[in-house]
């Protein structure tokens, strides 16, 4: 299990944060992988963060079961299936600094996205089945990387403005079974090594709390002045992902 202080530092605000994303502010999830990357390998964050997001799964699943659009899932989820295959078959052509400034770049674009007030998806008009399934792989495949699918499974579901929790509990079955899916490639890469899943367990409880302060926060918080805050640090970390790779003191 992880002894690191400053790994600890980053982890508890990650994981309460991911635990309000499934309590009421979605999307906000995105910030776990690259603020843990700070400090440890972004592949043993991913690895981590698996179980933790898992057991949220079950709890959400539970609260939206049978309340899902199936003809969006057939579309979404073949994809997505392959972007994991494509993620799970090109993890070891893939190092830790072309992770991070992978996540940093989702990062800072779903960021200027969020500020931009969503123009890039109410762009997309009628979104077709074959776009779906393009949007579904790249959500399968960042989902793999670093559990950043929200964005372009976002990008093709929200431009359908379709009932709120119709909505919520479609990306909720969606992202389980993605999640679980995922399994399968991160126990063959190592990812679910022990001490890994040491760490997680230990951190399941905190994100409990964080879907409980989600649902409370969600009553009592402005979503804007709440949103703006986290988005702006996940620009934040973006940028200092990118100055970890590209800084002068890197060779």
């Amino acid at each position: 299990m992880i002894a690191d202080p400053w790994f600890y530092a980053v982890a508890l605000p990650a994981v309460l944060i991911t635990g309000m994303s499934k309590g009421g502010f979605g999307g906000i999830a995105l910030l776990a992988v690259p603020l843990m990357a700070l400090v440890i390998s972004p592949i043993q964050a991913a690895g981590i963060m698996l179980p933790i997001l898992l057991a949220m799964d079950a709890q959400s699943v539970w609260e939206y079961r049978g309340t899902y659009d199936k003809r969006n899932l057939m579309i979404l989820l073949p994809g997505a299936m392959l972007g994991i295959l494509i993620g799970g078959l090109s993890a070891q052509f893939i190092n830790d600094d072309m992770i991070r400034l992978f996540v940093g770049t989702i990062a800072i674009l779903f960021t200027v996205h969020f500020f931009f007030k969503g123009r890039f998806a109410t762009a997309v008009k009628n979104p077709s089945a074959p776009l779906g399934v393009l949007l579904g792989t790249s959500s399968g495949f960042t989902s793999f990387l670093a559990h950043a699918g929200a964005p372009t499974f976002q990008l093709y579901m929200l431009p359908q403005k379709m009932d709120r929790r119709l909505y919520a509990g479609t990306a909720v079955i969606f992202f389980a079974v993605v999640n679980f899916v995922k399994l399968v490639p991160y126990s063959f890469l190592g990812m679910l090594a022990p001490g890994n899943l040491m760490t997680s367990l230990m951190l399941i409880p905190l994100a409990v709390v964080g879907v409980k302060l989600g649902v409370w926060a969600n009553k009592k918080l402005s979503n804007d002045i709440f949103y703006k805050i986290i988005y702006s640090v996940i620009f934040l970390v973006g940028l200092m992902l990118f100055w970890q790779v590209l800084g002068p003191n890197q060779s």
